[in-house]
């Protein structure tokens, strides 16, 4: 009996990545399971440690502890079967000229008095 086990497990796991990170790839693993850019938990992570004084800082080193390292063999979140999915578009531009307002009506020109 051959048994198929899924290379990952079907939900979302919050680790850090091996391949995208600028220094233990916290913001990076945050990034992914939020489905956000990883450059925007950056900036958020900076913004809020510059508004709590530093003690947001202290967030970074204990999620470096706590994350656990992607294997080195996972493939990327999201899952190959969500990947292929519909996605969600916004709608597509008219295509060909725009249209052209009609022109508005000119008043008729009226006689001289005389």
């Amino acid at each position: 009996m051959t048994s198929t086990i899924p290379p990952q497990a079907p939900y979302k796991q919050l680790r850090r990545p091996t391949t995208d990170r600028m220094l233990a790839g916290v913001a990076s693993g945050v990034g992914r399971y939020l489905d956000v850019d990883p450059t925007l938990v950056r900036v958020v992570f900076a913004v809020s440690t510059l508004l709590t004084g530093g003690f947001a800082a202290l967030a970074y080193p204990i999620m470096w502890f706590l994350m656990p390292e992607e294997p080195a063999g996972a493939p990327a979140w999201p899952h190959p079967a969500a990947a292929t999915a519909a996605p969600v578009a916004w709608p597509a531009p008219a295509t060909g000229p725009l249209p052209t307002p009609a022109p508005e009506p000119r008043p008729a020109p009226t006689p001289p008095a005389g």
